[in-house]
C-alpha cells in the first residue's frame, strides 16, 4: 500500500503546486494566501507518504483528497482534477491492501516451505 499511496501524495502534491501557479493568473486571492495554503497541503502530501502505514493516515489522506475538491471554488478546474485524485486515492488505498495481504501470504507460505 505504502507505493501506491506514496506515488499518488506525490502525484498531488505537484498537482497542488501548478494548481497555485494558475491560481495566482487567475483568481483574487493573495498569493500569500495562496502559498500559505498550497504549502501546507504540499507538505502534508509529502509527510503522509512517510506515514502512510500509521494509524490515521488514511483518513488524514481522505481529508486532503476533500480540501483538494474543494479547492474547485477557487479554481474551478481543482472540481474534476480533485475527484480524479480521489478516485486514485481510493485505487491505492484499495488495491494497496490486496497486495500487502497478498505478499504477506506468499511469504508465509515460503517461510512454511523452507520449515517443512
Amino acid at each position: 500500500m505504502r507505493t501506491l499511496c506514496s506515488s499518488t501524495l506525490i502525484g498531488e502534491a505537484l498537482l497542488i503546486m501548478f494548481a497555485a501557479l494558475v491560481a495566482m493568473r487567475l483568481t483574487d486571492v493573495s498569493n500569500g494566501e495562496i502559498w500559505a495554503v498550497s504549502g501546507i497541503a504540499m507538505a502534508l502530501c509529502i509527510a503522509l507518504c512517510g506515514m502512510i502505514n500509521r494509524p490515521g493516515a488514511v483518513p488524514i489522506g481522505w481529508v486532503l483528497q476533500i480540501g483538494l475538491i474543494a479547492s474547485g471554488f477557487i479554481l474551478p478546474t481543482m472540481f474534476g482534477l480533485g475527484v480524479v485524485f480521489a478516485g486514485l486515492w481510493w485505487c491505492s488505498v484499495h488495491y494497496g491492501r490486496k497486495v500487502d495481504e497478498f505478499k504477506a501470504a506468499r511469504a508465509a507460505a515460503e517461510a512454511a516451505a523452507v520449515h517443512a
